[in-house]
């Protein structure tokens, strides 16, 4: 498969590819360009030669490309599914809902494109002033792996719906659906040069998308130590900058709770896409007084999940995304194990014989008794490990909780509308969960705070952040 630059299949200067590979056979599956600066620059220039007649089409115009777009992917769910789960490996009905998203995010901002309008300020006798937002010009946006279709649309919806264009980059490991949905877009009418997809490594295409001075905003998504190279990069050209990074989210359990949402909540909110999501549940705090119970019925869950390649009927989870993430979860289960973090109570290992001898499997694993300073609490584990501590009270938990780096997503498992109440005004991050976990529909703003992230995508801030405010002062 080919970049995607002024509207056609493109092939990086350089001449050289990659492999993307399906993570639950090892197979090779397809090559991309491996491309460069230089194919950064041209899809920049294509990007700027678009922008004025994008710009100058009406936000409801717009908006009716989007939606149009919407409708090709949904109708085209099953084929889109189908690649995203053999270079991403999340079992199949998740890669659909994933689509399904997809869909949904175009076709929130093609429904709000009708009511971008400026708005008008009495300022004094006979005199108004106006408040209206113009879009920025070149975006650039840097998606990772592991939910990619969901997070190119975070991206893409509201840059281009206020009139920007846009540069993509997607992760080397997954970047063939994302190309697939750009080819949609232009099926649906987007001009060309409005949305350009350059494949290749991130230490140079992603440098350069945030470096370039012809891009005037970039949004990040992955890893906190690449996005704060990111932000030093873009602060050289003064660039807006969203950034979505890592997470350790804490999951609160408290006496009152449905214990048996509470562990279908903590089952799927951590092993969701094998725990590779920023928004797991990666912290569980359970109240002393249940936690026995509690515990009982997480190790019956998490025992009957089933793991297996994705596109295996009833399969729960499929293979991390490539063997690097698989090398990182083994390690830090292995220091567990070695520095006596933790109790391995279920799983802990790679699965064992055929099917799993050539894919990037690893069980779901519950961790207790882990100690405070273990790596399992202190950085962020991208997979299916789910360490539990047993607290004393809420504020013991929230405390605990807030003992993090990072600040993305948290939530409070109990009927009582004032323990709610206390846990959404102390947990510090960006979303709190009431009795639910990982939901993140496209009418509010996410993001996080302190490592987690500056910015905020989804909603009608997401369309605040691709637009320049001015103001305009009118004297009839």
């Amino acid at each position: 498969m080919e970049m995607f630059i002024d509207g056609k299949a493109t092939v990086s200067g350089t001449g050289s590819r990659f492999n993307v590979i399906n993570p639950a056979t090892g197979e090779v599956i397809d090559t991309a360009p491996a491309g460069d600066a230089d194919d950064v620059r041209k899809a920049v220039e294509s990007a700027t030669h678009a922008f004025s007649r994008w710009s100058s089409m009406t936000a409801r115009d717009r908006g009716k490309i989007l939606f149009k777009a919407a409708q090709i992917a949904r109708a085209h769910t099953a084929d889109l599914a189908t690649l995203l789960t053999t270079e991403q490996g999340k079992p199949f009905k998740e890669a659909r809902d994933e689509v399904q998203g997809f869909a949904n995010v175009l076709e929130y901002y093609a429904g709000i494109s009708a009511g971008m309008r400026m708005g008008l300020v009495p300022i004094a006798h006979e005199r108004y002033g106006a408040v209206i937002r113009k879009p920025l010009g070149v975006c650039g946006a840097i998606i990772p792996w592991n939910v990619p279709v969901i997070l190119m649309s975070w991206k893409v919806g509201p840059a281009l719906v206020s009139g920007n264009t846009m540069v993509l980059k997607p992760a080397s490991s997954a970047p063939l659906t994302c190309l697939k949905l750009a080819g949609i877009m232009k099926e649906a009418g987007l001009p060309d040069g409005v949305l350009n997809i350059v494949t290749g490594r991130g230490d140079v295409v992603g440098e350069e998308i945030a470096r370039n001075p012809g891009i005037q905003k970039v949004s990040f998504t992955g890893k906190t130590s690449t996005g704060k190279r990111i932000l030093g990069l873009a602060s050289e050209g003064l660039k807006r900058v969203t950034l979505e990074m890592g997470g350790s989210d804490p999951m609160i359990v408290c006496d009152d709770a449905n214990l048996k949402a509470a562990v279908e909540g903590a089952v799927r909110g951590r092993f969701y896409n094998c725990g590779q999501t920023c928004t797991a549940v990666k912290r569980l705090f359970v109240f002393e007084s249940v936690a026995d119970e509690y515990l009982r019925g997480l190790i019956a869950k998490i025992a009957a999940l089933k793991v297996g390649n994705g596109m295996a009927e009833g399969v729960d989870l499929g293979p991390l995304n490539n063997r690097k993430q698989l090398q990182r979860i083994v390690s830090a289960i292995d220091m567990v194990r070695a520095k006596g973090e933790g109790k391995i109570i279920i799983g802990g290992e790679a699965p064992q014989g055929e099917p799993y001898e050539c894919g990037f499997f690893y069980l779901p694993t519950l961790v207790t008794d882990v100690a405070k300073d273990s790596i399992l609490m202190r950085e962020e584990i991208f997979g299916p490990v789910l360490p539990l501590t047993v607290v004393k009270d809420l504020d013991d938990a929230i405390d605990q909780a807030n003992d993090t780096v990072y600040g993305l997503g948290s939530s409070i498992w109990t009927r009582s509308i004032e323990r709610a109440t206390i846990a959404c005004e102390r947990l510090q991050s960006g979303i709190t969960w009431v009795n639910q976990h990982t939901k993140v529909p496209p009418d509010l703003p996410f993001g996080g705070i302190k490592d987690s992230g500056l910015g905020r995508e989804n909603g009608l801030e997401a369309v605040d952040q691709y637009t320049e405010v001015k103001s305009v002062l009118i004297n009839p």
